[in-house]
């Protein structure tokens, strides 16, 4: 009798062990295709996002714009800056935020002024 419930628990503890392994190996899987979708956004927006907090995508969709236009930007910028003023019943922690998405145009540019940039050629050491 103490034969059988020693298998019967080892045979559950099998189980449970491949199931385990193998939603561990699923939810690496997983992890690796999440960063590799992260990857392929861009460094501009990582660049930014490590900058500011915020992402190209979570920027545009605070200030409700599909694309990087300056003068609509900036628009929504002072509409939403001064809809959000904490005079006028608004939020600061919003109107930081607007101001955040704001300036990840900004950072974007000088990314891409950055990267766009003339390379020279390699730096000479002077031995003397």
């Amino acid at each position: 009798m103490a034969k059988y419930l020693a298998q019967i628990i080892v045979m559950g503890a099998q189980v449970v062990g491949r199931a385990f392994a193998r939603a561990l190996r699923q939810e690496f899987a997983a992890s690796r295709a999440a960063a590799d979708a992260r990857g392929r956004a861009g460094h501009q927006s990582a660049a930014a996002s490590n900058l500011s907090g915020l992402s190209l995508q979570e920027a545009q969709q605070i200030l409700n714009v599909s694309k990087l236009n300056p003068e609509e930007i900036q628009k929504k910028y002072e509409h939403l800056f001064k809809v959000n003023d904490k005079s006028v019943g608004g939020s600061f922690y919003l109107q930081s935020k607007v101001t955040t998405a704001t300036s990840i145009r900004e950072l974007i540019n000088l990314t891409t002024d950055f990267h766009k940039a003339p390379t020279r050629g390699k730096p000479t050491v002077s031995t003397a």
